[in-house]
């Protein structure tokens, strides 16, 4: 009888079955250590300047590449040499991009002056150079021009040419040599 007792205690005692609650929406991933998670409303500013049809600053949205800020800005005008912007580099908020031109002597990249020796030396641009072309930098072999690129694709992007230091490898010395040969 104290079994028959026990086993329909136990059977009322199970719990019912309750529907789950409706999911919430997953937040998106967050693109770095340092950026903020991107929404559906957030975007990326950037600005087009140099040969294209309509040069100007233009909304984009997150994960844009350098050729849809190119095609936003109306194409390319006329066939200026795009040999090298790396088309399918992920833009960076409130970059500018240059087309068929260079940087004009004394610019301002991303807030911070800087000189340039000469327009017959072209600046190597930090988000879009290949480990390759980093290697033409003095003092940069191919492990310190991996580490650029790696450092590059894992926070989206160079936002001034200062954030080099935080490469691994690059201390005072080296970034005094390199900070007047690249740009973002």
């Amino acid at each position: 009888m104290a079994a028959a007792v026990a086993a329909i205690y136990a059977w009322q005692a199970q719990p019912e079955p309750q529907p789950l609650p409706l999911p919430t929406p997953a937040s998106l991933p967050s693109i770095g250590p340092r950026m903020p998670a991107v929404s559906p409303t957030m975007h990326v500013t950037v600005h087009v300047a140099g040969k294209v049809r309509h040069p100007g600053v233009f909304p984009l949205q997150p994960g844009a590449r350098v050729a849809d800020a190119i095609k936003a800005a109306g194409g390319v005008r006329g066939t200026p040499d795009t040999g090298t912007l790396n088309l399918a580099r992920r833009l960076v908020d409130g970059e500018q991009i240059l087309v068929g031109v260079s940087a004009p002597q004394g610019a301002t990249v991303q807030g911070t002056t800087q000189s340039i020796p000469s327009l017959d030396t072209p600046l190597i641009d930090l988000n879009g150079a290949t480990a390759e072309q980093l290697e033409q930098l003095p003092g940069v072999g191919a492990v310190l021009a991996a580490r650029i690129v790696e450092y590059r694709d894992a926070h989206g992007g160079f936002r001034s040419v200062d954030q080099i230091k935080e490469v691994t490898g690059i201390g005072p010395a080296k970034f005094s040599d390199l900070k007047d040969k690249v740009r973002v």
